[in-house]
């Protein structure tokens, strides 16, 4: 039985935490409460492949524990590496949130 994560390439995984952090930034918008992004940091079992029709490439497959643990020929390998996401616009950190200031007023009242 396939888990589904058989095929994801290592670039695919992490497009899909930049996704992940810019769905975030926009749910953010208008919320007085910001997060400022710290590093990530990202760790994967994969599995090296080269192709041997096409371009003659290798690529990393990026392998769920299911998989590693069916695949008892082949050789998996732990990929780990840091991220300090920066904002493309300005070069500085990125938030996930607003730019007002937040406040604490309105803790503890009933929104009456």
């Amino acid at each position: 039985m396939s888990s589904g994560f058989e095929e994801i390439e290592l670039a695919d995984a992490v497009q899909a935490v930049r996704e992940g952090l810019t769905s975030a930034a926009a749910r953010g918008a208008g919320q007085d409460l910001a997060f400022e992004v710290g590093e990530i940091a990202m760790e994967f079992t994969v599995e090296i492949r080269k192709d041997l029709k096409g371009s003659g490439g290798v690529k990393a497959w990026v392998v769920s524990a299911d998989a590693e643990a069916s695949r008892g020929s082949t050789r998996t390998h732990k990929v780990a590496f840091t991220l300090t996401p920066k904002d493309t616009r300005t070069g500085g950190s990125w938030r996930v949130g607003n730019e007002r200031p937040g406040g604490v007023s309105r803790f503890g009242s009933s929104g009456q």
